[in-house]
């Protein structure tokens, strides 16, 4: 999975490491402009330049139709740079000739950067408003400023990420939520009705194939809706987290729907989820221990409703005298 700009933003000293790498570059190739971008399966994210002035049209923060640009012509699964030494004469498709030209681009080189276990993050570029020649000897030193750039971002990824399902881990939420719980938001606090006779019945190894499956489902769902993520919190405890406050019948649509997402298994596994749900207002005074607990008791109250169920945390209200 592509890494958002949001985890980006969390992973400590990342604007002065991307600095590093573009200025170890330009020591390189000193003459050309050299920009770090993160690719997804349908945009290209223009992360950091080298400098401002040139007269090339790439700034930072721009996005693009990745079907538009040349890094996606780069072969991710080979990790081989793309070069074009001479624009005009060496790309075929007129589009993207059109598209390159206007930008000032006429030559360019695009190293493929990836994460270690092979997901693409995006590209070092190096772009000339005219013909260059990009001599083997600085393309292999670039190849070598990508890969010690590569260890980093797996460091950092490891601090964020559960390392059986690779979704989010409760460290990204808690830094999530010191940095955006002001915008309120909803969180779903699920975890797996049965898992337990699973792990008794199938051993820890079924058992890690099932976390897995859940976290593709949840990661699926989540992509459902903007900017909605999920994080395992440990064993199989999960969390859903929208950043939007939605009306409680929204909710408990996407509650269902997640329900209905979690309970179809093969029979072997029996199978289901409960859920609880807690909200969490806008420029409130949100603690995430609080919250987490509050969403806690919801799904306390899910599971001794029957389990496969979801339920909202509810303030007790005091007794009338």
């Amino acid at each position: 999975m592509a890494v958002a700009l949001e985890e980006l933003e969390r992973y400590k000293n990342f604007d002065e490491l991307a600095r590093d790498v573009l200025d170890l570059a330009k020591e390189i190739m000193p003459d050309q402009l050299i920009y770090l971008s993160s690719v997804s399966d349908t945009q290209q994210i223009i992360l950091k330049l080298s400098n401002d002035d040139s007269n090339i049209l790439v700034t930072e923060g721009m996005v693009i139709n990745l079907n538009e640009t040349v890094c996606n012509r780069i072969d991710f699964e080979k990790k081989q740079p793309l070069i074009y030494e001479n624009i005009r004469e060496e790309i075929g498709s007129d589009d993207l000739r059109k598209v390159l030209e206007a930008a000032n681009i006429k030559s360019y080189l695009g190293i493929p950067i990836s994460h270690i276990n092979g997901d693409k993050f995006g590209t070092l570029c190096v772009v000339h408003d005219e013909e260059s020649h990009y001599d083997s000897k600085s393309v292999k030193l670039l190849q070598r400023i990508v890969r010690m750039f590569s260890y980093y971002l797996e460091l950092e990824r490891c601090a964020y990420r559960d390392s059986l399902t690779d979704l989010y881990n409760r460290h990204y939420l808690s830094k999530y939520f010191d940095s955006h719980s002001n915008m309120g938001g909803v969180i779903f606090f699920l975890d797996l009705d049965g898992f337990k006779k699973v792990n008794d019945t199938h051993g820890h190894d079924a058992g890690d194939l099932v976390l897995n499956e859940v976290a593709l489902r949840l990661q699926n769902f989540a992509g459902e809706y903007d900017d909605a993520f999920a994080v395992r919190l440990g064993g199989d405890e999960f969390i859903v987290n929208f950043p939007q406050l939605s009306s409680r019948e929204e909710m408990s649509k996407r509650a269902e729907h997640l329900l209905a997402t979690l309970s179809s298994w093969n029979a072997e596994y029996q199978l289901s989820a409960s859920i609880g749900i807690a909200p969490y207002p806008a420029d409130g005074e949100n603690n995430l221990k609080t919250l987490l607990k509050n969403a806690d008791q919801a799904l306390y109250r899910a599971k001794t409703a029957g389990k496969n169920a979801y339920k909202f945390f509810e303030i007790e209200q005091a007794p009338t005298l």
